[in-house]
Parts: structure tokens; sequence; C-alpha cells
């Protein structure tokens, strides 16, 4: 590096960090000014100039001084033009975050549980008590832009501390290393419910009466869209962890390349919404510069000052008028017509293990998947780009791997049709495409990730791919955060997946009794999500396993692959080893038709159908049968506190002692979980006989 770049180095507050990426790469990076403030690193190689952008970008969140301008923008005599956001940028600015945000009557978060306090919020007399006056480093006395009225105050609640809504626990078992991992937040994409009916939608005023609590918009408009996935990771936790931080993000991708619009909008309403919306950002952004204008100018002006306060008030509050959607009445006129089932009509339903002549407990096999509704075709606004990203997307695996992937026609993509004709298309592009396309462009990108990486079983030849007509090249895409996939050795291992998410019509929260909503569930591999009815109280599978000996995955076997191997326990192999016939990862097994195609299941649930979700790994379900999953967590008064006891269970009674993870979701019906068929009683005397079994030290484990 030369003398001046060193001083340009110096300059800015991220000055050591940029000179070690300097160093190690070899380059010289340019501090170039930038006409709105902080600088802008100019270097030969792309990925590098992105590293660098993010060193610049982090010091200049946190330093306090910048290349510019060190006074506020309505400090300056001229401040600089205001770029014009992009959609694409608004969307951008959004993202997965591990909390959701809710309005909840002020009523519930003050101390007095019978309205907000009208008078001052402290015990000083009215005579000491001095008016809100702004400063620059002040927010204004205004409500928040999402804020609907008076009466409803914004929370931000970070979904792992809500454990009246949602629960999850982890345990190692007792194996060395905790391979499996899970994800828990709030996923920005557009939404994919079905409309509510008219009868159950009421008016925004009507709403705000009733005081109920209800989740905020997304970016787009809609209601925000949950997220929560559970993966089983083997051989290692490289793949797990991979999905774990970054297959939200692919969802969020592939989505946006896919230009999906929602199913609560038209296109044409969405993009209005999305521009009015910024416009009365913008203004209240000037509105509140031109007040720090002339608070500068007039240090007397405080009436002034009130009057552009109120309307920059009236704005956020127009903002938010344009932003809500209706929402729904209370739940407990839908709980009390929920129809319950006697357990004399549940019993000949109940898949619940027996006990044979020598009082040997005869397990049940899982039951597959449920026929979930059929897909919708989405609004997309290029529908012969997003054609073109699919197909696009099978070359690329036609030419990396090969294989079985050289025949590979993925149920929701459209391989035939043209895309220059769009009244031709024979397979529509819905929201199962893109989270099928998200699936395999994070399992292609991993798997090239490895293959570039040093064999540390065969360092001879670790500088070369596995085959040579197998992997070739570099990679062409990253994953979205931008990070370097795995570690420096490659990884030969995999992880299966189970991802959830659920969308709701109106801002009313999908665990509201009125609700309704529509979960969508993408699974590859062996973990398990099970629904709880309401009225029955029995199991509602949405994942299948995906073993070799599934009748469905042997016709794909064996019609596309090699044939399966049988080991001495019985059990059916893929390769002789693989017991998963779908994963993510797995190098040495892609060639020979382990895919991360996802098995997608939608179900749209009316009002308090449902009680609960479980997703749970196989450490749970490998142990447990469906129906014992759902009686434990039935007897316990917090979905956190029935994960826990899920896990504790299965831990106590597992004769392999594998990794358990369980995440309890609450639904509608939570309130009446235990009251429909058998309720938690049906598989109590089995469970009891397990546990007397586990503690039994003629029969303990060695």
């Amino acid at each position: 590096m030369t003398t001046s770049n060193l001083l340009l180095l110096q300059k800015h507050s991220s000055t050591n960090a940029l000179a070690r990426v300097s160093q190690k790469y070899a380059c010289t990076i340019a501090i170039t000014p930038n006409p709105y403030g902080g600088s802008a690193p100019r270097t030969a190689s792309s990925p590098l100039r992105r590293h660098a952008a993010s060193i610049i970008s982090r010091g200049h969140r946190y330093s306090s001084s910048r290349s510019v301008a060190t006074k506020p923008r309505w400090q300056l005599a001229n401040p600089p033009p205001r770029a014009p956001r992009s959609l694409s940028q608004y969307y951008s600015e959004r993202g997965f975050q591990t909390y959701f945000i809710t309005h909840l009557p002020s009523s519930s978060v003050h101390p007095d549980s019978s309205g907000p306090p009208s008078g001052p919020h402290h015990k000083l007399p009215r005579s000491a008590s001095m008016p809100h006056e702004t400063s620059p480093d002040s927010s204004p006395a205004a409500s928040p832009p999402n804020m609907l009225n008076r009466n409803l105050t914004v929370v931000r609640i970070p979904l792992r501390s809500a454990k009246h809504h949602f629960g999850t626990t982890v345990s190692r078992g007792t194996r060395v290393y905790n391979e499996d991992t899970n994800q828990a937040g709030t996923i920005t994409v557009p939404a994919f419910a079905k409309r509510a009916p008219i009868s159950l939608v009421r008016s925004k005023n009507a709403m705000q009466r009733s005081g109920q609590g209800m989740t905020a918009d997304s970016a787009f408009g809609d209601p925000q869209i949950f997220y929560f996935a559970v993966f089983d990771g083997h051989g290692g936790t490289e793949c797990s962890e991979f999905l774990r931080d970054e297959l939200h993000g692919y969802i969020e991708e592939a989505a946006h390349e896919f230009k999906l619009g929602s199913s609560l909008r038209s296109r044409k309403r969405q993009m209005q919404l999305l521009e009015e919306s910024q416009r009365l950002e913008d203004d209240r952004k000037r509105r509140k510069e031109e007040m720090g204008r002339e608070r500068v100018a007039r240090q007397a002006g405080k009436q002034g000052d009130g009057e552009n306060e109120g309307a920059v008030e009236e704005e956020e509050n127009k903002t938010s008028e344009i932003m809500s959607g209706p929402s729904e009445g209370t739940g407990r006129a839908s709980l009390a017509n929920v129809e319950m089932k006697s357990a004399e009509e549940v019993e000949k339903s109940a898949e619940i293990p027996t006990t044979n002549d020598e009082g040997a407990i005869q397990e049940v096999p899982n039951a597959p998947a449920i026929s979930g509704s059929d897909p919708i075709p989405a609004k997309v606004d290029d529908l012969p780009n997003a054609i073109l990203l699919e197909r696009s997307l099978i070359e690329e695996y036609r030419k990396t791997i090969g294989g079985y992937f050289r025949r590979f026609k993925p149920q929701y993509f459209d391989l035939t049709s043209s895309p220059d004709e769009p009244e031709g298309i024979c397979v529509p592009v819905t929201v199962e495409s893109v989270l099928t396309y998200a699936f395999l462009r994070a399992d292609l990108d991993f798997v090239t990730a490895q293959a570039r990486k040093p064999d540390p079983d065969d360092p001879y030849v670790s500088d070369f791919p596995l085959n040579n007509d197998e992997i070739l090249g570099s990679p062409n895409h990253r994953p979205p955060s931008g990070h370097t996939i795995g570690g420096p050795t490659r990884f030969k291992g995999g992880s299966t997946a189970s991802v959830v998410l659920v969308s709701t019509p109106t801002p009313a929260p999908f665990w509201h009794p009125a609700a309704h909503a529509s979960i969508m569930v993408a699974h590859v591999g062996d973990t398990r999500v099970l629904l709880c009815e309401t009225a029955t109280g029995l199991p509602k599978p949405l994942t299948s396993d995906h073993h070799p000996s599934s009748p469905m995955e042997s016709r794909r076997l064996t019609r596309y692959a090699e044939s399966l191997v049988t080991d001495s326990f019985g059990d059916q192999r893929i390769g002789g080893s693989l017991a998963n016939s779908r994963a993510f990862g797995d190098m040495g097994h892609k060639r020979i038709g382990v895919s991360a195609e996802p098995e997608i299941t939608r179900v749209d649930m009316g009002p308090a159908e449902y009680s609960f979700v479980v997703l749970c790994s196989d450490g749970v379900s490998g142990t447990l049968s469906d129906q014992e999953i759902v009686d434990i967590v039935k007897e316990n008064k917090t979905p956190e506190a029935g994960s826990r006891a899920v896990v504790e269970y299965a831990t106590e009674i597992s004769k392999d002692g594998d990794n358990a993870t369980c995440q309890v979701v609450r639904l509608g019906g939570w309130e009446r979980r235990s009251e429909g068929g058998l309720g938690s009683l049906g598989t109590k005397e089995i469970r009891d006989m397990r546990k007397a079994e586990a503690l039994d030290p003629r029969r303990r484990r060695s």
C-alpha cells in the first residue's frame, strides 16, 4: 500500500479493519467521499468491495465522526438532496427478525388496568411537571408511525420470550454433540393466505373499540408472516447451522427474484400502498427537519413547534390508517362453536401403541402427511422471468452434479412450456414454486461450496473436485448474507429441514380464536410437523418421513437412481449408508438421488379449528408416536412448558439417546386443547409403561 492510501484510511473510523483487508488481499483500497455523508471503497474485486463496504457501514453506524457532515441534516444550510428509494430498496431494508410487532391495549401495559391515565404519568404536582421539549437528540412527542390510536401501544416482543405463544426446547441426549438447530421469527415475504370472508371482517373503528391486540403489517402492507423451522444435522453441525442462519434469507431472496405478489391485494394496490407509505414517511422527515431549523432560528417558538408536531402526528396516523387492515372479533363465540367429538367417536381413529401378550410395546408407524389444499397460482409481475429462473437452476444442477439430476423434474416447476407464451404455461407459478426454488438453491450453494474445499480424508487429491464431471468451476451465487459457507475443510454430512410459514388475511394474530390463517409446510427428511385438531384431539401430520422404504420415495429412487440396500436390521439405506432419501448436503449421495426438493403441504385453518402445531426432530418422533407427542403438550399450560415436557420425556425413555428438539406454536383452539376426543388420557397408560421400563435397572440401556 502507498503512503497516500494509508493517509486516506486513517481518516476513516474503520482504519484498522480496512488496513487488514487491504494487506490480506494485497490490493489498494481508495476511499471516495459520498455526497450524502460517509465514504465508499473502490477495489478491483467485487467480493472484496462488498467486504470493505460492510466494514465502512459498521464504522459509520457506531462512529461519531463522519466524512462530510458532523451536524444533523436540519442544521445544514443547504442539505444535500435525499436520493429516492426504490421499492426493491424498501423491501431490502426489512428482513428476517426474531421478534414480532404487535399492538396491545394501553391498559394492558400500564399498571392501572382500568385504562390509560388521563393525567400526568408521575406523582409530582402539576406545577412541577414540565412540558415535552424536543431537542436534536430526542424524538417528538408523537405516536409512532404504526400506532393506530392513543389507546393502543406498539410492542416488539421477542418470539422466544413469548412463552404463552411459542416454546422451543433442545437436548443433546446422550450424544457428545448436539447437531440439531432451530429458528423462529418473522419473514419478509408477501402474504399467501386466503382472503377472509366478508361477513367476518370488521371495520377499523370497530376494531379500535374492541381494543384487542393485533400484529402489525409487514413491508408489503400485509400482516406479518411467521417462520418456524427445525433442522436435524447428521455428520456434523455445519449444514444444520447453515440452514438455521441462511434458509430464511433464501426464501426472501427467491420471493423477490420471482417478483411474487400478495394474495390479499392486487399488485397495483400493493405498489400504491408502498409508494404512499414512502411519501408520508419522507414528508414526516421533512417536517421534522423544518421544525429543527425553526428551533434554531427562534428560541421562543414553542407554539409553532407544537403545531408542527401535531401535523406530524396527523400524518403518522394517516400512515397507520393506510397500512393497517381490518381485524376480527373476539374468539369466545368461535371457541364455543367448535363441535367437540366424544371419546367413542374418536377412539377408532386414534393410532395409539399397544402391548402384545408378552407385555412388549407394539409401535405404530408414523402416518403420512394429510392431503392439503391445492396450490393457488400466485401473482407474479414477470412470468417469463420466473420460468427462466426455474429452468436455469435445473440446468445448473445438470451441469454441476449430473446423475439423477439429468432427468430431474420438480413437481412445482414448469420445464416444458415456452416462457414467451404465458397463456400456454402448463404449471403455474405458486408459493410452492418459490419455496422449492429456495430449497434447491440453498442446497446447490452448500454442495458446491464444499466441493471446492480440501478433503481431510484424502489430502493428496484435496485440490480437485470429487469427480471432474460432477462439480466444475467457481460459484456464481452467494448466500443472501454474503457470508462464507461451512468451515475450512470439506463437509460430507447433511441435514434435514422442516419449515412452517403462517400467514393471516387480517392483522388479527393467528393465535386468536376467531382468526383465519394459512399454514405452509416445506419438508425434507424425517423431522416431523403435527397439527392438533381441536374437536378430536388427534394429530394431523403435515410431513412424511423421507426414508427409502416409503412407497413414494422407493418409486422415485428406483425409477431415476439406483437400487436400495437393506442392512442387517431390515432398514433400507440409499447408497448403503444414508437413512434419509431427501436431505440438504450429503454431497457423496447427490448423484444417486438424494435431493433437497421439499414436500410441501398447505392447510387453510378456520377459527379455533386447530389447537397448536408441533415441530420436532427424529429424536422425539423416533421415540414417541404422534398421539403421545400431542397428548403431552395438552397437559401443560403454555407452549413453552409443553415443548420442555416433550423433550424431557423423550430423552428419558430414549434407547439411543439421540438429539431431541421440539417447538410448540399456539393456535386459535389452544384453550380447548384437552376437551376433544380422548383428551390427554388416551396415551396415559402407554406413557407410564414406557417410563417404568426406562427406569427399570434390569432393562436400562448400557
